[in-house]
Formats: C-alpha cells, structure tokens, sequence
C-alpha cells in the first residue's frame, strides 16, 4: 500500500453572501424557503444509517407561526437509546482503522456540499425551525458549519504533527488514539453550526458518537445528517437520535463504555449530567471527557471617553440580533451619566427602523422567539419591569403571540445594579441598562465581574487606552471572549476561539485545537535503535 504525508488544502474562512434585495442569491433562497414551508416533512432518527419510524410523530413547529404544520419528526424511546450506542461501537473497529485522511476527505466534502448545493437547504430549514433572518442564518448554518469542518481538519493536522523531540539513538513519537468507548453529543436550537460541529468534531478524531439534537433544530439538523451521508460518512459513526432528554441521559451517563460528553446548553442541565457522570464514575471503563458551554448574562462595560454612536450600534446588535438567543449576547449594559442621554437617543432612532417578522422577508431584522415557553419568559421580565420601582422599559416591550411568538426588542432601564433581568440569563430580546456616574468607572467594573455568575463574553468600549487597559486587568476572569469597541458576539472559528467558564463551561474554547485535544487519548512511544546489553551503568566502575 502506498504512503504518504499529506497536506490538507489551505483553508480561510467561507465568504458572507450579501443576500442583497433583488439578488439571484436571496431570491434562490427564499423559493427554498418556500418550497420547505410548503413541504409536509417526515423525519425519522437515523441509527447505523438505517432511518428509524416509529409510532409517535411530533408536530414540527415553526415559531413565526405555530400554527403552520410543515411535517413531524418520530420521536423515539430508550431501546433505540440502546440500539444507538450498539450501532455506534460496532462502528468503531473499522472507523479507528480509517486513515485519518480518510476522515478528513469526509469532512472536507462536507463543507463544500453545504458551501454549494446544501447551502440554501440548510439556511432555509434553519430559518423555519429556530426563526433566524437571512443573514443570522448564513452566517451560522452555511458559513460557521463550514468554517468548522474546514479549520477542524486543519487543527487536527496540525496536531498529529506535533512530535517530542529525540535523543541521540531514540526514536520518540506520539499517538493521538480516539477515545475508548463512544461520545454523546448534546446540541441546542439556537446555532446549526454547533449542532453539526459536536458530532462530527469527534467523529473526525476517529471516535464513534450518538447525537441527540434540540427538539426545535429538528429540521435542519436532518439536512445535517443528508449531507454527512452524501459526503460518505460510514454507518454507525453518527446516530441521530430523538428521546427523552432525562431519560436518554440516564441511560447513556451509566453505560460502562461511555467515554465523552460535548454538551451546548442550560447550566442547570449540564450540571445535572456531570453529577450524573460522578455517580457513575466507578462503573467506567476510563474517566470520561467532559466538555460544556451553557450560557452567559454578557455584559458590555462603556467608559465616559467611549463613541456613544458605536455603543449604541453595538447594543442595538449584540442584543437584538436573533432575538437575544444567542449565548453571547449583550444582556446588560453599564453606561456613564455624560453618555447615557446620547446612546438613548440613537439607540431609540435605530430601532424605529426595526422591521419585526418572518424570515421569508429578508427586509426583517427581529424574527420570533423560539417557542411559547421562550416568549412567556421574555415577557414575564418585561412586565414585571413595567410594575417594579427599581426598573422601567423605556424602549419596545410589546409582546404578540397571536401567531408566532413575537417578542419586540425592549430596553430596561434599572437604578438597582443588580435587579433582576442584570443578573439573571433571559435568552431572549431584552437589554438591561444600568447608568452609573463617571467617576464610579473602578467601582463600576467590580460591580461587572460580580452580578453574574456567568463568564462567557463581555465588552469594554473607550478610546482612553489606560481606560481599556484597566477593564483588561479588572474583568480577567469575567468572560472567556473579551471584545474591545465591539459587540459580544460573533466569534468567527479560526480567529476567535469560543468559550466561557465559571457557570459559562468548561471554556474549552470551540473553532480551535484546544477544542479537539479533548477527543483523543495520546500514547507515548519510545523506540531505542541499539538497546543496551550490559546492566552495569559507569558510575558503577
């Protein structure tokens, strides 16, 4: 058999399309989109690349209009829980023996069917089932996913290739083995780039792994699968799986052969899984991985010297794009008194030109939350501002469910640093802006680092540099993504790797090798060309 070292193609991050009004690229996407929304769906679990029916069909709901049936998918129970992990390690023999360029070609194929033929099916079911406009979903669904299966086919090359030295008469070289055992992926709604870089980030390490995505990313994470199929992704590697979540936990967590968690979600969950996997540890056969994002109540911190328009662009963005569901999203704002009057004033401006609606028309910026329960919390904190002494909302805080869950960009303005809606993760399109008197800047970032219990991202923006230096030092530990006169979202792989820690996660920082250490296990290897023959060393005489 032939050998050889190779290199993979040089990789760069998947250009944005525009999708300018009157473009053939929106205009193919919204027949797409439409052709999707018309369809009756039928989407089944998919385990050992079999597609599995059952019995029980759920309704698939889109939130911008619950009332709409585009299909079901089949919901599952805890035997083909079984029936995935069995299908999953009778994969692994052969799919650990699979040259890891192999795998790479997988993934690399991959990117490019979602770059091309893909790209409008998985951007138009994600704007159906999570509610995101044409722009949030091409740079999630399309660009992100593809960034992540092109980067992490260069990260993982770039790994193997890091070797220890050697010594005169030794060979020493490391082996970075899949894990024993097979992984568990648990994947939210709000990112399509996530759902898909779970799996199959340690799928391309040469692990085996059953997938349980949100219930409200259904739809696109089926495309998902499609595309894996077509890039040729061999049976039993990836199992897609709709249960319980609970339950399917209870199940997975104990089994002896479990060897991995990678986990987006709620910090409740998430810590309720990794208990889980510390009364089981004894039954392991190696002590699993554990890797975790779940949230954040991200901040962005403004010093008296800073552009009050690019603040209020800032805010205006960081909160409100996708309706606030991004883990990263500004959620509370601490603006000085000598600036607050003006980030108003254009922040109210800009957002009376805020189109709110569904994404079929692309000229809408605000879409609808993500399902009833999603809504009834954004205006729980909506209306209890309305009533509190501590706090006002002084832009938007109207809410209409009548056909889709429709949430309108609010702002609260509070004189209680830690009212609620500043401490609390909502998820949902509501800032919450605390004004603080300018001399209080020292006071004030004490009071950044110390509401939350989150650390996923922040912001500081000022044009005084000991200003920015000060909030550096002040805000270490306070977010994992630090922006400087930017908002707190929109981590790009390859350029800002992503995590958080403290209730934020394991901070193992997705979109970089840091991520991919974690789903291999290395074997040192010693080889000594002329091994010694005597026992005797020379200081023995």
């Amino acid at each position: 058999m032939s050998k050889a070292i190779s290199q993979v193609p040089y990789t760069e991050n998947e250009p944005v399309k525009a999708y300018e009004p009157g473009s053939a690229d929106v205009k193919n996407l919204i027949a797409m989109y439409r052709k999707l929304w018309n369809q009756k769906a039928e989407i089944p679990m998919i385990i050992g690349g079999k597609a599995i029916t059952t019995s029980e069909k759920v309704r698939l709901q889109s939130p911008q209009d619950h009332q709409h049936d585009f299909g079901f998918y089949y919901k599952g129970d805890m035997s083909h829980v079984d029936a995935a992990i069995e299908a999953a390690l009778a994969a692994k023999p052969q799919w650990n023996a699979l040259g890891w360029e192999q795998r790479a070609a997988i993934f690399l194929k991959a990117a490019d069917l979602l770059a091309g033929p893909y790209r409008d099916k998985i951007n138009a079911a994600t704007m159906i089932g999570q509610g995101k406009n044409v722009h949030q979903a091409e740079i999630d669904s399309a660009c992100e996913f593809i960034d992540f299966l092109r980067f992490n086919v260069k990260f993982m090359t770039e790994m193997y290739a890091e070797q220890p030295v050697s010594d005169s008469g030794v060979w020493n070289r490391v082996e970075y083995r899949p894990l024993e055992g097979f992984c568990f992926a648990v994947t939210p709604f709000n990112f399509t780039a996530i759902s898909g870089n779970l799996p199959s980030c340690m799928a391309m390490m040469g692990n085996v792994v059953v997938w349980k995505p949100s219930d409200k990313q259904i739809f696109a994470a089926n495309v998902i699968m499609e595309v894996f199929k077509e890039a040729g992704l061999p049976e039993g590697v990836i199992n897609m799986i709709f249960t319980d979540g609970k339950e399917t936990a209870e199940k997975v967590l104990a089994h002896p052969d479990f060897a991995a968690l990678h986990f987006t979600g709620s910090t409740k969950v998430f810590q309720g899984m990794w208990k889980m996997i510390g009364d089981n540890i004894h039954n392991y056969r190696s002590y699993p991985r554990i890797v975790g994002e779940t949230g954040g109540k991200d901040f962005v911190m403004v010093h008296p010297s800073a552009h009050a328009e690019a603040v209020a662009t800032a805010l205006v963005r960081g909160a409100f794009e996708y309706q606030g569901q991004k883990c990263s999203a500004a959620s509370r704002a601490y603006i000085p008194q000598s600036l607050w009057n003006e980030v108003r004033s254009i922040m109210e401006n800009q957002l009376k030109t805020v189109k709110i609606g569904t994404p079929e028309d692309p000229s809408n910026y605000i879409n609808a939350v993500i399902d009833k329960n999603s809504f009834e919390k954004s205006k729980g904190y909506i209306e209890r501002a309305k009533a509190s002494d501590d706090a006002e909302v002084i832009i938007g805080g109207k809410c209409d469910d009548s056909k889709g869950w429709f949430v309108e960009p609010t702002v609260i303005l509070t004189t209680q640093p830690k009212y609620e809606s500043m401490v609390e993760e909502i998820f949902g399109p509501v800032l919450t802006v605390y004004v603080y008197q300018d001399n209080d800047w020292k006071e004030t970032l004490k009071l950044v680092d110390e509401t939350s219990p989150y650390s996923l991202t922040g912001s500081v923006f000022a044009q005084c540099r000991y200003a920015i230096d000060e909030a550096y030092k002040a805000l270490e530990n306070a977010s994992g993504n630090f922006y400087i006169n930017d908002k707190p979202t929109g981590a790009v792989v390859g350029q800002q790797p992503f995590g958080g820690s403290r209730a934020s996660g394991t901070n193992d920082k997705a979109g970089s090798k840091m991520n991919l250490l974690r789903w291999v296990s290395v074997r040192s290897v010693k080889e000594t060309f002329n091994p010694p023959k005597d026992y005797r060393y020379p200081f023995l005489g």
